[in-house]
């Protein structure tokens, strides 16, 4: 994987995108079934999908930080950043096919089953908890009250997620051909519970190098080609091979430079939360 990265921070972010992850306005029934589609597939995972740039760690974590946990950290992708920063990780995920790759990738990491709303972790024991690529998938009030339950006084809460970047005419039809939905619409700003204060966005602009297959296997690890039939799937990839073969002209082992953004948010836990 290669990465580039350039990084600007603003209290507004101003991306350009098709869609957006659905967070509290996403029915719980229907993000628990679009979560499922995660439960199994850990290696193919773990194989195609994007790490992320060292830049978003370091914006995110405060000086003097030690611990860190890593909820809905799937195989690893940003818990592999935090271990590089010289934190000492806990990791949570609800797939036990996710945790098993992550396992196998840092055996150093504690990877324990959970939530972001019923993590298992100790009272106020982490200096940062992170949630990269999933608070989507969350209820992000229930999720607050557990993370700041597990939070040290002031601690930092991180939001995390890679996204393509759509500025880009090319890659923004492209996202539309992947059925790229966690692509955030303008002037997103997550949801977060009352517990935390201060919130605030950086960017990081960077690229990923990837083969035109690379790029066909990674929309085969997004949730709605997983909960496709056969003849959607086959429709999503036909319109892959147009898009990228023809239209595009690369061959099949050509390197696309695929332009990324990775949008990191952190707020801080207020001194006085109240009782739990």
């Amino acid at each position: 994987m290669a990465m580039r990265s350039q990084a600007a921070s603003s209290g507004q972010p101003a991306i350009p995108g098709p869609a957006g992850p659905r967070g509290p306005k996403l029915h719980a029934d229907l993000r628990s079934e679009f979560g499922q589609s995660f439960q199994d597939g850990g290696e193919h995972y773990d194989r195609v999908r994007p790490g992320y740039p060292l830049d978003s760690v370091e914006w995110l974590v405060p000086e003097g930080t030690r611990t860190a946990a890593d909820l809905g950290a799937g195989t690893g992708k940003f818990t592999a950043r935090l271990v590089q920063y010289g934190l000492d990780v806990t990791a949570v995920d609800p797939s036990v096919d996710m945790l098993d790759q992550l396992r196998k990738s840092h055996p150093q990491v504690l990877a324990l089953e959970g939530t972001a709303e019923a993590t298992g972790l100790t009272d106020s024991a982490f200096d940062v908890v992170s949630v990269a690529q999933a608070w989507h998938w969350c209820d992000p009030l229930a999720a607050s009250t557990e993370i700041a339950r597990i939070l040290r006084p002031q601690g930092t809460l991180g939001l995390i997620w890679n996204q393509l970047d759509t500025a880009v005419p090319w890659v923004h039809r492209l996202s539309r051909i992947m059925h790229a939905g966690d692509v955030h619409k303008p002037g997103f700003r997550p949801v977060i519970g009352p517990e935390f204060t201060g919130l605030e966005s950086h960017f990081t602009r960077w690229e990923d190098a990837l083969t035109p297959g690379d790029i066909m296997e990674l929309t085969k690890s997004r949730s709605y080609y997983l909960r496709a039939n056969d003849a959607t799937r086959a429709k999503v990839m036909g319109n892959l091979e147009w898009y990228l073969h023809e239209h595009l002209g690369y061959e099949p082992g050509d390197t696309v430079h695929v332009p990324y953004v990775t949008q990191t948010w952190r707020a801080v836990k207020v001194h006085n939360t109240g009782p739990r």
